[in-house]
């Protein structure tokens, strides 16, 4: 069975497991652990443990126990002392403090929601997100992306772990043992980058004899990635882990529909949509895809979501992300596969 290792966090990582979870597949799928917004936040500050949010969507996209049972760990509470929690975010909190350890009581949680492929955290280590901005300012925490104004107003320099940690064991080995290690889709600076500050996580890709593929971003956000195309996207990644390691990326064929672009660009501003420049001069290393990867249905969101006017409504297709994948993967076998350039 093909070992597939997904890196990321987020809506983004719960989309792209949602479909690859239908294939005979050993999937094992990477999270961040700098998140601080939202429930997760409250609950990092209060009880001090390891942020249960993206851990907990990438579980529920794995699961194959009961629509009920999924929906419970997804259900926000609305009123009182609760308002804006997630009950699958106290849940997973709790079994870090019956077991003492996040990670193991993120596998007693796999086994209660029986779960298809394992979830695991890129580092048992408490991550903190920092970010520079063009102006010279330090913003310490990964909430402050998109709740913090003069991101918008000044830009982004760059962003490290302070302090430094180091990737988890059964992270490294995943990434050492895969077939295909699939990064993004997901927040640039928010979900994908700070998996690949953690200390190992560069060197681990660099040395696997996995592809790797790049799950393009399809929207831009102010202040971050502002105008960025395919190309600055992958520049980036590449950065950060040390070499032209992204062997494939996957961009959509088709556009968004106009009145989701013209929503989207009142909110981040024009060329928020990404674009992929086929006629610019340069040489890649890596092969761009392009394929109806789209999500078509509208996105609703939850009014109790504390930080819901931050998420995107343009979204990849689950179904569609996961059969492009799977072409990928078979690739050695000469198979015809969308539209390489």
């Amino acid at each position: 069975m093909k070992k597939i290792v997904t890196i990321g966090g987020g809506t983004g990582q719960f989309t792209l497991l949602s479909g690859l979870k239908n294939y005979p597949l050993n999937i094992t799928a990477i999270v961040s652990m700098a998140d601080d917004g939202g429930s997760t936040g409250r609950l990092r500050d209060e009880l001090g443990v390891l942020p249960p949010g993206d851990i907990r969507q990438c579980l529920v996209a794995l699961s194959e126990s009961s629509q009920l049972l999924r929906d419970l760990m997804n259900y926000r509470f609305e009123k009182g002392d609760l308002k804006g929690h997630n009950f699958g975010n106290l849940f997973l909190s709790a079994l870090e403090k019956i077991k003492g350890n996040f990670s193991e009581g993120v596998e007693e949680a796999s086994k209660i929601l029986d779960t298809k492929g394992r979830v695991i955290p890129v580092s048992e280590q408490k991550m903190n997100l920092c970010i520079k901005l063009n102006n010279g300012k330090i913003l310490i925490g990964e909430k402050q992306l998109d709740h913090n104004k003069d991101v918008r107003k000044y830009g982004i320099e760059k962003i490290y772990l302070k302090p430094t940690v180091k990737i988890y064991k059964k992270a490294l080995q995943a990434i050492k043992n895969a077939d295909l290690i699939v990064i993004g889709p997901g927040d640039h600076y928010g979900s994908i980058l700070p998996n690949i500050l953690v200390k190992g996580v560069p060197e681990a890709i660099q040395k696997s004899k996995a592809k790797v593929v790049y799950n393009c971003n399809l929207t831009n956000k102010k202040g971050q990635t502002e105008k960025f195309d395919l190309d600055q996207y992958v520049e980036e990644i590449n950065k950060y882990i040390g070499n032209n390691r992204i062997d494939f990326v996957i961009f959509r064929h088709q556009k968004p529909p106009e009145g989701l672009v013209e929503k989207y660009e009142k909110r981040e501003g024009k060329k928020s949509i990404v674009e992929f420049n086929i006629g610019k001069k340069q040489k890649r290393s890596y092969r761009i895809i392009e394929a109806e990867v789209l999500r078509r249905e509208r996105v609703n969101k939850n009014r109790n979501d504390l930080i819901a006017n931050t998420r995107s409504f343009i979204r990849h297709d689950s179904n569609k992300l996961a059969k492009v994948l799977m072409e990928i993967l078979e690739l050695d076998n000469k198979k015809a596969i969308k539209k390489i350039i």
